[in-house]
């Protein structure tokens, strides 16, 4: 159906247009083959499993991932098989593994993606920057993508909670004539509540900029700099971390969620409205330079040239563990543990 997004019209795909009945018809023939278990693997597996599709995970034998997919029911030989074999068994090939991963991993798929298969992306990393990466697909296989708007973890839960994260999809290639129904299928099957259009490359241009903006990067910059002046004035870890991280994800958040940032200016007392509107601006004004210099490097390709070069090399985890570690050991992080453990629901 089409929806008005503020005076935008967009293409929008809902459970009522195509439940997941349909969705099972669709794939009755299928065999999903997902490829990684690490951060969308299991969520996405397992809602397709629990849908009543006909699911298998390909995973490195042997490794921590291998074990956790075996914890989670899958079953060595039936349902979980070396990445190779599953993706000579699947005929939609389910390609999760890390932007490191599928690039080294991509000589194996590719042998196996016979003429109408569908290979199936959750970001549009590695066909877009295909330069960089080398992942060219055949022409004769159907090549989409479902981007799920949150974690693994976070589409997971909410699935188990009987509710759907949103996600984006979107077409690359549509060899058989059936990507469209198969991509809105395999939406339906992981779980989102509802799936907007979108095309691979406007899929990981915004999706680097908001994991590294307001997702993840700008969130944790804003944090660091309200509490450091905060303590930098006098007041105690627990009283920083309250009212820069706590009140805001416990309280605020889940509310603007709910109804959106204009109910809470309305709903809030006077002086924190007059405050609000008064400071927002500024703010905007003084990071909206930072998010456009950040959008170029990543229209350029340099995000992707970095995370490329980085997270190939052999030593990647042991940096990224010390650089979260810096963070794990920094005291806002350390004053957070304790407040998480207060929390009445943890006690």
């Amino acid at each position: 159906m089409k929806l008005k997004f503020g005076n935008v019209e967009e293409n929008v795909v809902t459970r009522e247009e195509f439940p997941l009945e349909k969705a099972k018809e669709v794939l009755k023939d299928e065999v999903i083959a997902v490829l990684g278990y690490g951060v969308q693997g299991p969520g996405q597996a397992l809602n397709l499993k629990d849908n009543g599709f006909n699911v298998i995970v390909g995973q490195r034998k042997g490794s921590k991932t291998w074990d956790k997919a075996v914890a989670d029911g899958w079953v060595p030989g039936e349902t979980l098989f070396e990445l190779e074999e599953a993706c000579e068994r699947g005929t939609i090939l389910q390609f999760l593994l890390s932007d490191a991963g599928q690039i080294a991993l991509w000589p194996t798929v590719k042998k196996h993606l016979t003429p109408g298969k569908a290979l199936y992306f959750s970001h549009g990393f590695g066909v877009t920057y295909k330069d960089k990466t080398g992942i060219v697909p055949p022409a004769d296989v159907d090549v989409i993508l479902v981007a799920p708007k949150g974690s693994g973890t976070s589409l997971r839960r909410m699935f188990v909670e009987g509710r759907g994260l949103n996600s984006s999809y979107a077409i690359y290639q549509d060899a058989t004539g059936k990507a469209k129904d198969r991509v809105v299928a395999l939406g339906i099957g992981v779980g989102s509540g509802y799936l907007f259009e979108t095309d691979f490359y406007r899929e990981v241009t915004s999706d680097l900029t908001g994991e590294r903006g307001t997702l993840m990067g700008a969130i944790q910059g804003i944090f660091a700099a309200q509490y450091e002046v905060l303590r930098a004035n006098g007041h105690t870890p627990s009283e920083a971390f309250n009212e820069t991280v706590e009140e805001l994800t416990q309280s605020l958040m889940p509310l603007v969620a709910e109804n959106g940032m204009d109910w809470m200016y309305a709903n809030c007392s006077t002086t924190a409205q007059r405050g609000a509107l008064d400071w927002w601006k500024p703010f905007r004004d003084a990071t909206k330079p930072v998010f456009e210099e950040l959008y170029e490097s990543v229209k350029t390709g340099k995000e992707a040239q970095k995370s490329i070069d980085s997270n190939s090399k052999s030593d990647y985890r042991v940096k990224l563990e010390a650089e979260l570690k810096e963070l794990r050991d920094s005291e806002m992080w350390q004053a957070g543990a304790v407040v998480r453990q207060l929390r009445p629901e943890n006690n």
